[in-house]
């Protein structure tokens, strides 16, 4: 079957990727040379506020190009902060928290190396590579053990969706736990990514659907099981929603959060309509043994009290050419996940041969997560 013999909402998706794709390759270079300017009442704001020598400060740093005026306050802030210690007669203690976790699970220099943390679009790769070494000290710090967390960018010519075939899931939630493990979701909070959901035959309302369900064994006569998470939504409300751009669309077609620049404002929740984003109240809690050290950044490492978190598709897997862990957990081979834009990949196929519906398709969210069945459907 041909591109122009596709379903249409796949053609869509292509298309649009394609030009997604190039604007926001564009985007980002755009975004590496902007930065957020004060208001002239803000500048004004800030010079009644300020003494004279901050006033020179800030008028020589008017004459900067905005990225590097971030950088060079960033810089006066720094030594500012050491300079305050010092005339207190407590330079020393500085000096004794860089290695000392006293500012919330941090040391100093690298909870200011937080605060003044660029946005991840904007971040060169001297400034990541410095945010990557924060989370593995911290990581040290609370765990005891070493992590590894990298940065792992898109692939090439990759525009990533999901399969799931009805017919096969047996509602064992096997994806469920692979997903937990795979993606240091805390174990107090019962945040989970993926929720599977049982239906009764004949019935797709999904408000009489039970996320608790609880029997003996499954799969239950006259039952059936919906597997729900992160859509990946071409249109994503929840990247329209958020306020600080701390969620986008990458260049793969992954929704990803920067927790970093997450406010925890939980608009992109109120958002979503697929119930597929955490906020996580507390720190999370996760023991050193259960620990995945294979981390990535915009990804499964370890999050933080007051971010959001969602299902991304296991960056630090996929974005390696390996499956996501529910695939790989899912012991009837109900989970289908490929690129797109291959028209070799299993994923093609399915969509180019079976009848595949989208959950909520109403809205024009263009989820990039279909589901099927099998012609001949069997319930036990």
């Amino acid at each position: 079957m041909t591109d122009k013999q596709l379903p249409k909402n796949l053609q869509d998706i292509i298309s649009h990727q394609n030009t997604e794709s190039n604007n926001q390759t564009k985007g980002y270079q755009q975004a590496k040379e902007h930065h957020e300017v004060k208001s002239p009442q803000q500048t004004n704001d800030l010079k009644y506020s300020t003494s004279p020598q901050l006033l020179d400060v800030h008028q020589e740093a008017e004459n900067m190009p905005d990225l590097a005026k971030r950088h060079f306050f960033k810089r006066i802030g720094m030594v500012g902060a050491t300079g305050v210690a010092a005339t207190t007669g407590v330079a020393a203690a500085v000096e004794a928290t860089k290695a000392k976790p006293s500012w919330g699970g941090s040391s100093f220099m690298d909870a200011m190396g937080d605060l003044f943390q660029d946005h991840y679009t904007r971040m060169t790769n001297e400034e990541m590579t410095e945010a990557l070494d924060r989370i593995k000290r911290k990581a040290k710090r609370k765990f005891g053990v070493d992590i590894k967390c990298e940065d792992t960018k898109p692939m090439p010519d990759t525009y990533f969706g999901y399969a799931l075939n009805l017919s096969k899931c047996r509602g064992y939630r096997e994806c469920v736990e692979g997903c937990i493990r795979e993606n240091n979701q805390g174990r107090d909070s019962q945040v989970q990514y993926i929720r599977v959901l049982e239906m009764d035959e004949g019935d797709s309302n999904l408000e009489h659907s039970d996320h608790y369900y609880d029997p003996a064994t499954v799969p239950m006569k006259g039952k059936y099981y919906l597997p729900v998470q992160c859509q990946q939504c071409d249109n994503a409300p929840c990247v329209k929603a958020c306020p600080v751009e701390a969620t986008w669309m990458d260049t793969d077609g992954i929704v990803v959060i920067d927790y970093n620049w997450c406010i925890g404002c939980r608009m992109c929740m109120s958002a979503c309509p697929y119930w597929a984003r955490h906020f996580n109240w507390t720190e999370p809690q996760i023991a050193t043994e259960d620990l995945n050290h294979n981390t990535n950044y915009l990804g499964n490492r370890p999050r933080m009290k007051g971010v959001v978190e969602k299902c991304h598709f296991c960056t630090q897997r996929t974005r390696k050419g390996r499956q996501p862990a529910c695939m790989e957990a899912c012991p009837t081979g109900a989970r289908v996940f490929g690129n797109l834009l291959d028209p070799e990949s299993e994923i093609r196929w399915i969509l180019e041969n079976k009848t595949v519906f989208r959950l909520k398709e109403e809205l024009g969210t263009e989820p990039k997560f279909w589901y099927f069945t099998d012609e001949a459907r069997a319930r036990t």
